[in-house]
């Protein structure tokens, strides 16, 4: 019997991501035990019946040595208490940190992920560019330019300008005309974002999907992809539904096999109106809300467990196609970023409720009531507060809870020779 198919005691690297709070659902229907790390001590994770233990830890942008020597501590002090975690899961961009300390957090649990130098290539928008270039697989134009002036003279509009490090859609501007590229520089100067690289991309009209998978040592062994149906807030999905991709997967099968890759990977295309060519537009070194994979029988969360633990699974078929699922407060939180009133926003909710088109046949993947009743919490408060106040509460939801994230700054502290220099004493605490 595989390890994984035992009860496993499971910690999880944050709790305030959609994708973070997916993994834990599917690990918790799965039977395993399941802890969760967090800055925020109220993150999405806390609203669930599946969180064996929650620790509130420093923040991973802000202090990225600290929270490394937290997750230390704390595998430690389990180790010595007789109660080891099996694995540690990077649900985000705490894999970037875990990459940099693997050989020091591999003695301690079972933990999945390529190398540091592959691992940073992958998470780079401007190192995965190039990666396509040299791989000659197909993405958008693309110019990746360290200046305004450099960025003036590739511009060719429409276009997309991408700062080289963000997520959630954060760090991403659409230029339609130049208005909005002196708005766009505006906020790039705020960010300081030429003190690393920004690319400038064609904008492709197409539809939007996103591919999924797990790798074992440069070979992939679970897949799968789905598309985008209604877009929530900040470009992600409100609703989407499972699709076949034979030739994606072929071309991420490749990049993997390139980057010699261990773990999940997340890969953004679009699908080109003229021809339907997969264009690659961005790469997320992790899973992506691995729900929908999961309910069309693809257990990415599964393998990537397996993984952890040292076994060399065989590749799982394909799910099932046209398995539609929705993020109940992203279909809201999209229809009030979208300009939509109170009066809107009520109407979406009895959408919802009533599983109307584009929720008709759709599960609902990020708060499932049924199986896990405490979720209804985090749901039931966004709509109230979106009734109450749409503008600001969207506002804020633009915002998130940024501590579990990685900007610049956090990046280049990591990638510091000297970052790995602390260790640990006997007794767990940092030096």
């Amino acid at each position: 019997m595989s390890e994984a198919n035992k009860r496993l005691r499971v910690l999880l690297s944050e709790g305030s991501s959609t994708s973070g709070r997916e993994a834990l659902t599917i690990l918790g229907l799965s039977g395993h035990i399941v802890e969760v790390c967090d800055p925020s001590r109220h993150c999405i994770a806390r609203f669930s019946r599946f969180v064996r233990k929650f620790h509130h830890c420093p923040g991973l942008r802000e202090h990225p040595k600290d929270y490394l020597a937290f997750v230390e501590k704390l595998l430690t002090e389990k180790r010595l208490a007789a109660q080891p975690f099996d694995v540690l899961l990077p649900s985000h961009e705490q894999g970037f940190l875990f990459a940099r300390a693997a050989e020091r957090l591999q003695t301690r649990v079972g933990l999945a992920l390529p190398s540091f130098d592959n691992y940073r290539t992958a998470h780079s928008k401007a190192g995965f560019s190039r990666l396509l270039g040299e791989m000659d697989l197909p993405q958008p134009a693309t110019s990746i330019v360290a200046s305004e002036q450099q960025l003036r003279g590739a511009l060719r509009l429409p276009a997309v300008i991408k700062t080289s490090v963000g997520t959630a859609s954060r760090g991403v501007w659409l230029v339609r005309n130049a208005v909005d590229l002196e708005s766009a520089l505006t906020e790039l100067a705020a960010c300081d974002a030429f003190a690393g690289e920004v690319l400038v991309q064609e904008l492709i009209a197409g539809a939007t999907e996103k591919a999924q998978s797990v790798f074992c040592h440069g070979l992939l062994i679970g897949f799968h992809a789905y598309r985008q149906i209604a877009m929530g807030i900040g470009g992600g999905e409100a609703v989407k539904e499972s699709v076949a991709r034979p030739r994606v997967r072929d071309i991420i099968a490749a990049i993997g096999e390139n980057l010699g890759w261990h773990g999940a990977m997340s890969i953004d295309y679009l699908i080109r109106e003229r021809d339907a060519t997969p264009l690659l537009i961005d790469c997320n070194p992790r899973l992506v809300e691995p729900m929908n994979a999961h309910l069309s029988g693809v257990d990415l969360v599964g393998l990537l467990l397996r993984i952890s633990l040292g076994e060399a699974p065989a590749a799982v078929p394909a799910g099932r196609e046209g398995v539609r699922t929705h993020l109940a407060m992203q279909a809201l939180l999209g229809c009030a970023a979208r300009g939509g009133n109170r009066r809107d926003i009520f109407r979406e909710g009895w959408r919802l409720m009533v599983a109307s088109e584009p929720y008709a046949g759709s599960l609902e993947e990020l708060t499932p009531v049924r199986s896990d009743w405490i979720s209804a919490v985090p749901l039931a408060l966004t709509a109230a507060l979106l009734l109450a106040a749409p503008r600001h509460t969207v506002a804020f939801a633009h915002g998130g809870f940024g501590a579990h994230l990685l900007d610049l700054e956090s990046i280049q502290r990591i990638e510091r020779a000297d970052f790995l220099n602390s260790s640990l004493r006997a007794d767990g605490s940092a030096r």
